[in-house]
């Protein structure tokens, strides 16, 4: 009987209640940290619309300076796309369509639907 008793003594295990207070610490540290990268990941997404909008106005002007059109004029994305290092893009990262209008004062515009999802994350949507 002592020898089982010391056995026992001998033997380090964690309690259940200890394992309860970690599990608990860390769902705290989770349920903290959780906003903090979904409103960073926002932040990024919208950072990322808007690039791709100002990128695609100035190939939009570059496009319109070297073809000649005035404003008002339509806008032929075909032939502004090959003022971008990159592929046009006519939606964005959350699927909606960029708003292409005319050549001179607001040419690109974010879409509604785009601000409103990224409400509230920071970002200055400005002219876009």
């Amino acid at each position: 009987m002592n020898r089982i008793n010391k056995i026992r003594k001998d033997r380090s295990a964690f309690t259940l209640v200890e394992i309860m207070i970690v599990v608990a610490i860390i769902g705290l540290l989770a349920a903290l940290a959780i906003p903090g990268f979904v409103k960073a990941r926002k932040q990024s997404q919208g950072r990322r619309i808007l690039n791709d909008a100002r990128q695609m106005d100035a190939a939009v002007d570059q496009w319109a300076l070297e073809t000649g059109q005035t404003d008002g004029n339509a806008i032929n994305t075909t032939s502004a796309a090959t003022y971008l290092k990159t592929a046009w893009k006519s939606t964005d990262l959350l699927g909606n369509a960029y708003a292409v209008t005319v050549v001179g004062g607001t040419q690109m515009a974010v879409n509604a639907n785009t601000k409103s999802s990224l409400a509230g994350v920071g970002i200055d949507w400005g002219a876009y």
